[in-house]
């Protein structure tokens, strides 16, 4: 193999690992969060006693919050408005409970239909029912079969062609729930990203555990838990925060307290027991907000407390409203 030859693959190898896993590597400084079930928002919702609006806005608008300007009150109400119509999805006049919540998780997950999207158009041009295993094969490693066989065990940064190619082989056969070897379009949105698909949870812990598990004695050490996490720099003091997390490893992540981390400790960390936080905060927003205590949002109530749902300011409206038609 040339020498240019190698390093296109190598960064193909990395492009591959970035897109696969879906978890980008941790900085030396930073801490990596693999806890899948996160709050709506990275505001807390009190501060002091203190009610916090900034995180009713990102849980309503999602990502759009990030992109806010400045807009008059008057304004901002206007776009609130037209997107109270498109949560009103029975048209009766009303928000319930169910539609605010079912809003709500729409702009959380609103990244992955855009990548799930997009991957499929990329992955799929003729626009086909589903992708076979052997079309997203060639199209993924179909490099491979060009290479130096000596090449494809080789690991860099703990990976190798081989071991992405099974580990996407698995994930794959785990995603095909008709057992065709072919996705659909509903089945390719849990390869992609199986932390959000109920029957692929299972394969994310069978994934952390090895991507943590260095020695591969199939269970997790203190070490290896925080090396997942952090990378400090030889003489430099941790942070307080690994601190906290070798308190946590200890106190509740190893629950027999043998000093590692087993299959169902892993999946009782990165998957806690359910808490809906969509269906708390449309609790909160109707309970905020509703004048007549009738447990449902009038547009009139809604645009009262417009400051709660997106303040005296407005994300990019004419994105998130083109979804579901035009202003």
């Amino acid at each position: 193999m040339s020498r240019w030859s190698h390093i296109c693959c190598s960064t193909l190898l990395l492009l591959i690992i970035s897109i696969a896993l879906a978890i980008p590597k941790p900085d030396d400084k930073e801490r990596k969060d693999r806890v899948l079930d996160n709050e709506l928002s990275d505001q807390e919702h009190y501060q002091n006693a203190q009610h916090n609006t900034q995180y009713d806005h990102e849980a309503f608008l999602g990502e759009e919050a990030k992109t806010f300007d400045q807009l008059p009150p008057e304004e901002s109400r206007r776009r609130l408005g037209l997107i109270v119509d498109k949560i009103d999805k029975d048209s009766d006049a009303f928000v319930s409970q169910e539609e605010l919540k079912d809003w709500i998780q729409y702009t959380q997950k609103r990244y992955i239909i855009d990548d799930v999207e997009r991957q499929w158009k990329a992955h799929n041009p003729e626009n086909k029912d589903k992708i076979m295993w052997e079309e997203y094969k060639k199209m993924v490693y179909g490099f491979m079969d060009d290479m130096d066989p000596s090449e494809l065990d080789k690991e860099e940064e703990g990976f190798s062609y081989q071991n992405m190619l099974r580990r996407d082989r698995r994930r794959w056969d785990v995603a095909d729930q008709d057992g065709d070897d072919a996705l659909t379009k509903e089945e390719f949105s849990g390869f992609l990203h199986p932390e959000e698909t109920g029957h692929m949870r299972d394969i994310v812990v069978l994934e952390t555990m090895e991507d943590i598990d260095k020695d591969k004695d199939g269970k997790i050490s203190l070490n290896e838990y925080i090396g997942d996490m952090y990378r400090g720099t030889a003489g430099e003091p941790e942070p307080d925060w690994v601190k906290n997390e070798r308190e946590q490893f200890s106190q509740y992540r190893d629950k027999d307290g043998d000093g590692f981390m087993d299959k169902d400790e892993v999946k009782n960390w990165i998957i806690p027991p359910d808490f809906d936080h969509a269906e708390a905060e449309a609790r909160h927003l109707i309970y905020e907000s509703d004048s007549d205590a009738d447990q449902k949002l009038t547009k009139d109530e809604i645009l009262a407390k417009y400051d709660l749902f997106v303040g005296s300011q407005a994300t990019d409206f004419g994105e998130a409203l083109a979804r579901h038609d035009e202003f």
